[in-house]
């Protein structure tokens, strides 16, 4: 059987069984954060097993096609190396939403294994779930009872919580699966071993072909299980596997699902391809054009066109990859790599039609990147290949120059690499680039002078922990131009000013010389340079060698304080409300508001969010006191269960925050209020997404907070007062609503009947000039839609038309130029470059197709020669 054979059996089987055959959703997610690209067969019906969507079909089947690059499931590196891993691939699956369950789900799927596909059942393993003390699950009896009516006991093998019980996330529908294996082995391999010991054994010749999943339980919060009550099957099996087993071959590669474009990139580039049976550079290179291809073209097909981050960046690191393979092993000097998308297009026509439809445009998004890509390639690899040549290992800031200077992606760099046995200092790398943004930001933002120093020493103590207040001296300082403007940098012996660090914003105030000529100074803000804790100030004191005050803005500080331990509060409610995964990606502290981004799969609702709210106002009103611990080993802290921000750098002796160690425990260097009750009130003000499984919260407190809630009050107040104080404001607000779309729908109407009646007025008003059926006409229609609609309509009733229509919408004028399709092609007429002729009546421009046109002006005046030009036009 051909792929597509092999595909079709599939549908038509479920079909016979009463199955809806859905078309494939797109690759690309557009309504999901937790995931860029679908990544496995359930994806589109997500929304149904959550409970979120109706049931239109209780009986699905369907081929989806899956993209996996990135996150949990990242084969990327192995896709081409190996004979079995896939960036883009098909899952076959079969569903039942509320209907069927695991006795028909087990028969239907051994009937069509053996009898329709004829799998050998002497070739055949099934799993089942073997039960989990610790979750109270017990063994899945009634699967294996299902599969003994079917297959011998010896051969049903029990599975663990691992490979046998199937989860959506941390919370949500889950349960037990029955796997299907075969075992590909020669019959004297076979006899040699037993294939139930190579079972999920990662052993390339015995593999799982199809994963049965019966959804009985809902995963609660708090971790606990509870049966839905409506259960559903939900099954995968991998198309390009499944060909594999059928086709009888060793490899993916091998199977007619690869073949035409690999003996496409073999003819093209004369190298022989072996069939799997080298694994020689050659062949690795065809393998990851042959795949790549696929997972490009589709995603650019389904809207995700490739760029320098999130989604975007994932096709182009694809697309590189293959370019590269095939400059390097094959000899592609010049762009190559898109001509594949004819061939693939013709492999799925009729499968997934939207590849065919968008052929042409696939394939010059790729040819752009190619060329976009190759200026570069050639000149990056020699260098590359020279530099490998000559060192044991690739130094970061080689890898750099590489990345800067040539557009190589790192993981381009570390795959050459290790094709020739050598590392990459990656630390190396993240310096580099850490210097090159930092010399980047001095060189466009900052022209410092060298530093003044003022006293010696660089004790540069920070006392801001325990006062807002403290006498000080200037150790040194510096003039720098930042945008423009000239400020200076001063660094002082001690300070309560805290450097901005952690998210919290820095410390503003005063330096006050002390003595009879007291002068003061403001501080603008606070930052850390290296060790140096920076002041800056628009102005230098008039003797920087005398002794200083150093005093803090109070007010600022205290709401700042305020937010900061808001957010300590925050992340702990978060994690109470929403589970243990959520771990801060980022913040920003100041005495305004504070913004919390944190690691979560799902927009957080409505009723999570006034979860959140009250547990931290809870907490608030508790008045729990700051417990801080300034030189904790960090071991010991991070034994004791306090929240560590990843990827955050920390010595070997830490500060830790705590309010109430059964609450909240971080490690934090910012400054908080002494107890909670100093917050008066927490809000939150917005929550959405930033990145593909990040979430931003906004939140206030304090003053803040209740100035937020006072507006809110008045705006509540306003509105009763503009509706006549109803009891009910907001059925008072959705009746307006009703009526307003019911006066749009009579409007929308009105607009239709005056179109009708225009559409007869203006065909009656046709002249013949020269053969054309001409309407030059200014008319009078509320909308630039309605006079499209009416344009369309005229010319579905009027042959040879050229039609201009002039309009005046609150003084704005506007012109429309419809022709007949068959003027355009005989007569080379363009409604484009018309209207933009015409358009210079009413000093305006426009443009558009061919055959349809629009443009907009200035001068209303000008519509009566607009049309006058048009009719002498089709007169000349």
């Amino acid at each position: 059987m051909t792929t597509k054979e092999i595909r079709k059996a599939f549908l038509d089987f479920f079909e016979g069984k009463q199955h809806q055959i859905v078309p494939s959703a797109p690759i690309v997610v557009k309504n999901d954060p937790t995931l860029m690209f679908i990544n496995a067969g359930m994806n589109p019906f997500k929304e149904i097993f959550l409970g979120e969507a109706p049931v239109k079909y209780p009986r699905v089947a369907d081929t989806q096609r899956c993209l996996r690059v990135s996150g949990k499931h990242n084969d990327l590196e192995e896709v081409g190396i190996d004979t079995y891993h896939h960036t883009m691939f098909e899952m076959l699956g079969n569903w039942s939403f509320g209907d069927y369950f695991k006795e028909e789900a087990i028969e239907w799927s051994w009937e069509l294994l053996t009898s329709v596909y004829g799998i050998p059942k002497d070739r055949l393993y099934v799993t089942v779930f073997q039960g989990d003390e610790k979750e109270g699950l017990p063994k899945d009896q009634e699967a294996y009872d299902f599969w003994k009516k079917w297959i011998a006991e010896d051969r049903i093998l029990l599975g663990n919580k691992k490979d046998n019980f199937w989860e959506m996330g941390d919370t949500g529908p889950c349960g037990p699966c029955s796997e299907i294996h075969v075992d590909c082995r020669s019959d004297e391999e076979r006899v040699k071993v037993d294939g139930k010991a190579l079972v999920n054994n990662d052993h390339p010749q015995v593999i799982e072909i199809w994963n049965n999943v019966f959804m009985q339980f809902n995963r609660l919060k708090n971790g606990s299980l509870q049966p839905l009550p409506a259960m559903h099957v939900d099954t995968g099996m991998g198309l390009e596997r499944l060909v594999r087993v059928l086709q009888q071959k060793s490899s993916n590669y091998d199977t007619d699902t690869f073949q035409p474009l690999i003996q496409f990139i073999s003819g093209k580039s004369g190298i022989p391809y072996n069939q799997g049976e080298s694994n020689g550079k050659t062949d690795i290179a065809m393998r990851v054009m042959a795949d790549h291809i696929r997972a490009i073209a589709f995603a650019i097909a389904d809207g995700q066109l490739p760029s320098n981050n999130k989604a975007g960046y994932v096709i182009r690191r694809i697309l590189r990859r293959a370019v590269r393979y095939s400059y390097t092993f094959l000899g592609f000097k010049e762009p190559f790599f898109n001509t594949l998308v004819p061939v693939l297009a013709d492999q799925f026509d009729g499968v997934f039609p939207e590849l065919k439809a968008q052929q042409d445009f696939v394939q010059k998004v790729i040819l752009e990147e190619e060329v976009s890509f190759l200026r570069t390639l050639a000149t990056g690899i020699q260098r590359f290949e020279k530099y490998a040549a000559e060192n044991k290992s690739v130094a970061g800031d080689f890898a750099f120059e590489l990345y800067d200077t040539f557009g190589f992606p790192i993981d381009l760099t570390q795959l050459m690499a290790r094709e020739k046995g050598l590392s990459v200092d990656m630390d190396g790398f993240n310096s580099a680039l850490e210097e090159q943004k930092t010399r980047s930001r001095a060189a466009t933002a900052i022209d410092a002078s060298d530093w003044v120093v003022v006293h010696e020493g660089e004790e540069n103590e920070f006392v801001g922990y325990d006062v807002l207040e403290a006498e000080a001296k200037i150790l040194k300082y510096r003039k720098v131009a930042a945008k423009g403007k000239e400020q200076y940098q001063i660094v002082l012996d001690r300070t309560p000013f805290y450097a901005e660090s952690g998210g919290q914003v820095g410390d503003s105030g005063v330096l006050v010389s002390v003595g009879s000529d007291a002068h003061a100074i403001k501080i603008t803000d606070t930052k850390k340079e290296n060790a140096l804790i920076v002041h800056f100030s628009d102005e230098l004191p008039a003797d920087p060698a005398v002794t200083f005050i150093a005093k803090v803005d109070e007010p600022k500080r205290l709401s700042t304080e305020n937010n900061h331990s808001a957010t300590h509060l925050l992340q702990a409610a978060l994690r109470e409300v929403l589970g243990t995964h959520v771990q801060q990606k980022g913040s920003l502290v100041n005495a305004d508001y504070l913004r919390f981004d944190f690691a979560h799969f799902a927009k957080v609702t409505e009723e999570e969010i006034e979860r959140v709210e009250a547990i931290v106002n809870q907490r608030i009103r508790e008045n729990i006191g700051r417990v801080e611990e300034r030189a904790i080993p960090y071991q010991e802290a991070i034994g004791r269960g306090v929240t560590a921000l990843f990827g955050e750098k920390y010595g070997d002796f830490v500060r830790v925050i705590t309010f109430n160690p059964e609450f909240s425990m971080e490690l934090c260097g910012g400054t908080h209020v002494k107890s909670t009750g100093q917050l008066g009130y927490f809000k939150i003000i917005s929550e959405g997404a930033v990145a593909a499984g990040v979430r931003r919260i906004e939140a206030i407190t304090g003053e803040a907070a209740e100035a937020y809630l006072t507006q809110q009050s008045k705006l509540v107040n306003e509105l009763k007062a503009l509706l006549k104080n109803p009891k009910d404001l907001t059925k008072s607000i959705e009746g307006l609503l009703e009526e307003n779309a019911k006066l749009k729908k009579e409007l929308e109407r009105n607009v239709l009947e005056k179109a009708g009646s225009l559409k007869s007025d203006l065909a009656a008003k046709v002249q013949n000039v020269n053969g054309v059926n001409l309407i030059a006409e200014k008319v009078d229609l509320p909308s630039a839609e309605a006079v499209k609609n009416l344009a369309y309509n005229l010319k579905d009733i009027v042959d040879n038309l050229f039609l201009v229509l002039a309009t005046e919408n609150e003084g704005k004028p506007g012109l429309t130029v419809m022709i007949s399709e068959n003027l355009v092609e005989e007569r080379g007429l363009h409604a484009g470059n018309i209207v933009r002729e015409l358009a210079k009546e009413i000093q305006g421009g426009g443009g558009g197709q061919p055959f349809y046109a629009t443009a907009g002006g200035k001068n209303p005046a000008g519509l009566a020669a607009a049309l006058e030009k048009a009719r002498a036009l089709v007169a000349g």
